[in-house]
């Protein structure tokens, strides 16, 4: 299965949740759609080389319908993917739009639309704090993510984002070793990896980076325990840095 099909983000809103390799994923299913939007509700790095063109503009329905004017006039094709956000706020990085704009947003684009829904500041792992995520409510696949590479590392912060609400959610302390257990229980809880999502979206959890077999069986263990805990169609193990999907497990 291509990783576009096993996380079904080949039509409407999936949003990227989690830590471990969100923006890859953004990236590598953006290249591999037809028509695809990228977008957030949060801060997002420079991402102009990861798509056609990045487009600023406080209302993003208003600057699509510009765009495709604009390419009409030329009797040329909307350069897709296309990045849209409302500002670049610093050097390195963009805002992002409020739920309720992205919903719009996908009411008027006849393509798939990508958004990351939540921030994880380069980590592995992660649980959400109570401003996050912001998940568009017309959001039709949620994707959390989190990183095999996690396990065997003591909870902290130079692994994870927000230690002490992992903590909380596991019932752990802080510098305790991070189990396959641990990873799946906070993936699969309303809290954790699910929280927010929309009751009509599907949640597709996925383990990245398993770059070995020793990764593989820690993501088969954390997977187990992520079915035994949230009723989720499947969990994808993948390599999100060439895309590869490893397995699907159901």
């Amino acid at each position: 299965m291509n990783v576009v099909d096993a996380l079904d983000a080949g039509e409407g809103t999936t949003c990227l949740v989690g830590a471990g390799g969100k923006k890859t994923t953004l990236y590598a299913l953006a290249a591999r759609l037809d028509r695809a939007i990228l977008t957030a509700t949060v801060r997002i790095p420079i991402f102009d080389r990861q798509v056609s063109t990045v487009r600023t503009a406080a209302d993003p329905v208003d600057e699509l319908a510009a765009v495709r004017e604009e390419y009409a006039v030329r009797e040329e094709a909307v350069p897709f993917p296309l990045g849209l956000v409302p500002e670049q706020e610093r050097e390195d990085r963009y805002r992002g739009y409020d739920p309720e704009t992205v919903d719009r947003l996908s009411a008027a684009h006849d393509g798939p639309v990508l958004v990351k829904a939540d921030g994880a500041r380069t980590r592995l792992f992660k649980a959400p704090n109570d401003r996050e995520p912001r998940i568009p409510a017309g959001a039709d696949t949620v994707v959390p993510v989190a990183s095999a590479h996690a396990v065997g590392e003591p909870l902290s912060e130079a692994v994870v984002h927000r230690p002490e609400r992992v903590a909380a959610l596991a019932d752990v302390e802080i510098g305790d070793e991070i189990t396959p257990e641990l990873v799946g229980r906070v993936v699969a809880d309303e809290s954790g990896g699910l929280k927010g999502v929309p009751s009509s979206a599907t949640a597709i959890p996925l383990l990245n980076m398993v770059d070995d077999d020793d990764d593989e069986a820690v993501a088969r263990e954390i997977t187990a325990t992520i079915h035994e805990h949230a009723d989720v169609p499947r969990v994808v193990l993948a390599r999100m840095r060439e895309p590869a999907v490893v397995a699907v497990v159901t």
